[in-house]
């Protein structure tokens, strides 16, 4: 019992510089993003970059490594308890029916876009969830899943910067653009939370507009992240395909259901859910930090304009399908 006690300090110690470098610059993505309104992933990757000289510093390495993976991981897991069965069902059948398309189509055309562009289905996969989905925390779910490899790493950075300034952009231009297509507050509030790619973004949108707006923007967004553990398990299923293996769910994937459907029955008390949310939160910006402290600014931009051109499409095309939708059903 004493060795084991000894081992688990070992490897707390030899992790403590490195988690200690992504927690602080954590800290101040989230300090920076609160008293300049930027998104807090952006300021945690670019401060996090510019740390890449100690990604493979013995003191530091592992600590990073540990950030990067079972943070992450932790994180994924806490956001089920923001989502409840209710929030999936709120605005109806046909609404939720949509959502559902528009995942699917979008991904599948973010794997088409992919392959025309010479990429590969991995990342059709990866940016094809982030758009369809929620945006970073998407990506970063989805690449935790995919086969290990440095230039998974530098595509999942790429995908998380990518579409956390499209958001931005989204998040100012999209309530214009309803507008003038004469949309009411409604629907206006329907397309922020079908097209807008991260969360803090589509509240922001939607509650721009009105609470109307808002609260339509954030339960629509909700029943996108609600598909994010069904759009995992499709990815192992099909990457086992073929191999002989049995699917294994990730623990984490696992927690996450399992939160979601606690949280359904109302037990959980509000400030329960509310340290986990915060927690969900803070444990993906670290996990954030920690993958831009491994990544270098000049393999971000060894990715070329041909990557960004995927993401664009796909977010081209997660908009037509929802403006069709709303013109043409609501």
């Amino acid at each position: 019992m004493q060795e084991k006690f000894t081992d688990i300090a070992d490897a707390a110690r030899e992790r403590m510089g490195g988690l200690l470098l992504a927690v602080t610059i954590a800290a101040a993505a989230v300090f920076l993003s609160e008293h300049y309104g930027a998104p807090q992933m952006l300021f945690a990757l670019l401060i996090g970059m510019a740390f890449n000289f100690l990604s493979s510093e013995e003191k530091t390495k592992p600590g990073i490594d540990f950030a990067a993976r079972t943070a992450l991981r932790v994180g994924v897991a806490l956001l089920g308890i923001r989502l409840s069965l209710s929030d999936i069902v709120a605005n109806g059948w046909l609404p939720v029916a949509a959502i559902i398309a528009f995942v699917v189509i979008t991904i599948l055309g973010g794997i088409l876009i992919s392959r025309l562009a010479g990429r590969s289905v991995d990342f059709g996969l990866l940016t094809g969830g982030a758009v369809a989905i929620c945006g970073a925390s998407a990506a970063l779910a989805i690449s935790s899943i995919l086969a290990k490899s440095e230039r998974l790493e530098r595509d999942t950075l790429f995908t998380v910067v990518s579409v956390t300034t499209l958001s931005t952009i989204a998040m100012v231009l999209y309530p214009v653009l309803f507008a003038a297509l004469g949309l009411d507050e409604s629907q206006t509030g329907f397309l922020i939370g079908a097209t807008v790619h991260d969360v803090a973004q589509v509240v922001g949108a939607g509650y721009s507009v009105s609470d109307v707006a808002g609260d339509m923007a954030t339960l629509t967004k909700l029943q996108r992240v609600a598909l994010l553990p069904v759009v995992l398990l499709c990815i192992i299923a099909f990457s086992r395909r073929g191999s002989g293996a049995a699917v294994g769910l990730p623990w984490f994937l696992v927690v996450f259901v399992i939160l979601m459907a606690i949280n359904s029955f109302g037990v959980v008390p509000a400030i329960a859910q509310s340290w986990m949310s915060d927690a969900s939160r803070w444990l993906l910006v670290i996990a954030i930090s920690a993958l831009g402290v491994k990544t270098s600014l000049k393999d971000m931009f060894a990715v070329g304009p041909r990557q960004a051109a995927i993401i664009v499409g796909e977010t081209l095309l997660l908009l037509t399908m929802a403006v069709s939708f709303v013109l043409m059903v609501m």
